[in-house]
């Protein structure tokens, strides 16, 4: 084990070992040669050059397409969406033709492509800089989806996508980017997608999350621990595919279920968690799958007493979790 890392800097890390197993690897997006809005691209032009890290235009449609057509020649791209809100001119090109390019070919064709995609509130980014907006592509099934919560997981998702054989949306939250440290193995790792994680036991009741909302779950279960309530938290980790083995197998040890989530409540990650365990757990469960989310509202506010309105924090999971212990 090293020096404990931050989130961004494993992301970071994770960059410079597959640019330097793999020729092939390139990088494309707005700002990133020097460093990038929060500096996840840094010191990676200067050691591998202005050819494998390209400064585009502000054109995110572009990007996906040219990452898209790379992959089909045999090149490996990283393309990086500055903002996940300013994915929307993208998701022709990401829905309409790499989630379904190996269909309409026969499978001759298949893109290779990490999207590595900033997302997430807390930061006072106001409109079109905070959206969490993983769900717009979860009913995808073309794509593939994961949201890491830890410098351990950026690094070892980064590198199972870079090196997978399909087109991967990796959201990485920006609140996480500072805010934790973790000790990496010095070795070489990856971290196998599809595969949640257990990040505290428990008896009485599951929490089912992913990224910056598993951090609130987690310091929420400790309250609930001193009220005598006994509460599992489970890092999804991966969006799409689900882990519904592991999914399953916590609602039927517990028998209640919770699911918290930073994004809108209607049609979020929730609703389909929920439809899960209803539907393969129903007779195991003691009370209703409860969704602690984000409100039905169009955006997320400038001025920071409605940003903590609008987000989660640990009060508003513990009231909403005492409910669920209730029941």
């Amino acid at each position: 084990m090293g020096q404990p890392v931050t989130y961004i800097q494993a992301i970071n890390q994770a960059m410079h070992e597959e640019f330097a197993r793999d020729p092939k690897v390139f990088l494309l997006g707005e700002d990133i040669a020097d460093g990038g809005v929060f500096r996840c691209t840094e010191g990676l032009r200067d050691k591998f050059g202005e050819e494998r890290v390209i400064d585009s235009p502000l054109a995110e449609a572009i990007i996906i397409g040219a990452c898209t057509g790379a992959s089909l020649v045999g090149m490996n791209p990283i393309a990086e969406i500055q903002f996940a809100d300013f994915i929307t001119p993208a998701v022709d090109q990401l829905v309409q033709n790499v989630a379904k390019l190996r269909y309409r070919s026969a499978g001759a064709f298949e893109p290779h492509i990490t999207v590595r995609i900033c997302t997430g509130g807390g930061v006072g980014g106001g409109l079109y800089h905070s959206q969490e907006n993983a769900a717009w592509f979860a009913h995808e099934p073309g794509l593939k989806i994961v949201y890491p919560s830890t410098p351990y997981d950026a690094k070892g998702l980064l590198k199972s996508c870079v090196r997978g054989p399909n087109c991967y949306l990796y959201f990485e939250h920006k609140k996480l980017y500072r805010s934790i440290k973790e000790e990496l193995p010095a070795e070489d790792f990856t971290v196998p997608i599809g595969k949640a994680a257990v990040r505290r036991e428990g008896t009485d009741l599951s929490i089912f999350s992913y990224g910056y909302m598993v951090h609130v779950s987690l310091q929420a279960a400790e309250r609930m621990a001193e009220k005598g309530v006994s509460c599992e938290v489970v890092d999804l980790r991966t969006l799409l595919p689900l882990d519904k083995e592991t999914i399953l197998a916590s609602a039927k040890k517990t028998n209640k279920v919770a699911v918290v989530h930073e994004d809108k409540k209607t049609m979020g990650m929730g609703a389909e968690v929920a439809s899960i365990i209803q539907e393969e757990a129903f007779d195991y469960l003691d009370a209703p799958v409860w969704r602690i989310c984000g409100p039905d509202v169009p955006i997320m506010p400038f001025s920071p007493p409605l940003e903590d309105a609008f987000l989660l924090n640990p009060d508003k999971v513990v009231r909403e979790l005492e409910k669920l212990a209730a029941y």
